[in-house]
């Protein structure tokens, strides 16, 4: 299936029903009064997060939704039946987006989270509500309101624990299909990854993460060069990017200057995804000497001034990407492990209400 992950639909929630005027006439009772009742409310348009889906595909072909109107008031006092509601299903990670005031209405993170987009209009009253000691017989009805029209932008950020960034042919997509089942595609041609994929890394009971494999970026990205710009946004919600580079370029190219463009397309697109943690792999250690293949890699190392966590792999023969994975998930729990201690710090009436803001 074709990834898409940015859409503009149009929704309409359901016009309010119209009030009515009506006056009681039974045999017998020559001053019944009035009876018309209100008419319904509209129904209206919620988005629901589905972990099922995984692209915003559908609404390439349906991109106007609209829900039910509301029934008018009817005599005898009856009321107008409301307007039934229309529910959008959208991947987990779908952020919404008014595309008229650039406003994020809301972020769907979890499965079965449902986000209110337009509401439904109010019914109109009937003319039972308009009698009085003056005026005994109102011929006064509203019309109901008409529910909210909007235009929305969905665009789908993944939810991964780890991004792989990299130009262009490092061997992101070998190093998922190495330490996860995802098998993207691999080929000896630039720009053979076209959309994000995704994969589970299982270390053991309950030691898990997810991968994201981000396409190739190139110099310009963040100003639409490449496929770079169009997928940059999949690594905002990352705990952890590994910036894979290929320790022995065919091409010639040099390593070092790879990463500092790198560097400098997240500069651009997002300055607080350079204090991210960020950690190096320099992979093709297969293409080098055994014997040569250390101190390449601390040459690098050395001119990139790199303090930060560094590994040597060959991910194509499968070599160090375990020990990658291992450090990772150690990595994830020293994260959990410092939250839960800052919270077993915290007094009981706050945990509390901060247990309840998350539900």
């Amino acid at each position: 299936m074709k990834f898409v992950d940015e859409a503009i639909i149009k929704v309409q929630a359901g016009d309010g029903g119209n009030g009515c005027i009506s006056f009681r006439r039974e045999k017998f009772i020559p001053f019944g009064g009035p009876d018309g009742g209100d008419g319904g409310s509209g129904g209206s348009v919620w988005l629901v997060a589905d972990e099922g889906l995984n692209t915003l595909i559908d609404f390439r072909h349906q991109r106007s939704f609209k829900a039910q109107r509301g029934q008018n008031g009817m005599g005898s006092d009856m009321y107008g039946k409301g307007g039934g509601d229309t529910a959008i299903r959208v991947p987990v990670g779908t952020v919404v987006t008014n595309v008229d005031t650039d406003e994020v209405i809301g972020d769907l993170t979890q499965h079965g989270q449902r986000l209110l987009v337009a509401e439904g209009g109010k019914g109109g009253l009937g003319n039972i509500h308009f009698k009085s000691s003056v005026n005994r017989a109102p011929r006064k009805a509203t019309p109901g309101t008409p529910g909210e029209v909007r235009e929305l932008k969905l665009e789908l950020k993944l939810l991964a624990d780890v991004g792989l960034l990299g130009f262009p042919n490092v061997g992101k997509s070998t190093f998922i299909r190495a330490v996860s089942a995802a098998t993207p595609r691999v080929a000896d041609y630039p720009f053979t990854t076209l959309h994000p994929n995704l994969g589970v890394v299982r270390l053991g009971t309950d030691q898990s993460f997810v991968v994201a494999d981000i396409p190739g970026l190139i110099e310009g990205a963040a100003e639409g060069a490449g496929l770079g710009i169009q997928f940059l946004r999949h690594v905002a919600r990352t705990r952890l990017l590994l910036q894979v580079v290929d320790m022995a370029p065919i091409d010639g190219s040099d390593v070092v200057e790879q990463v500092h463009a790198i560097e400098q397309e997240l500069a651009k697109f997002d300055p607080e995804l350079l204090d991210r943690p960020r950690w190096l792999v320099l992979n093709k250690a297969d293409v080098l000497p055994e014997d040569e293949r250390q101190a390449v890699a601390e040459g690098i190392v050395q001119r990139l001034g790199w303090t930060r966590p560094w590994f040597v792999v060959s991910a194509i023969a499968r070599e160090g990407t375990l020990a990658v994975c291992q450090q990772v998930q150690r990595f994830f729990e020293a994260q959990h492990a410092a939250h839960e201690e800052r919270t077993d710090m915290l007094p009981g009436d706050v945990r509390r209400r901060g247990e309840g803001a998350v539900e």
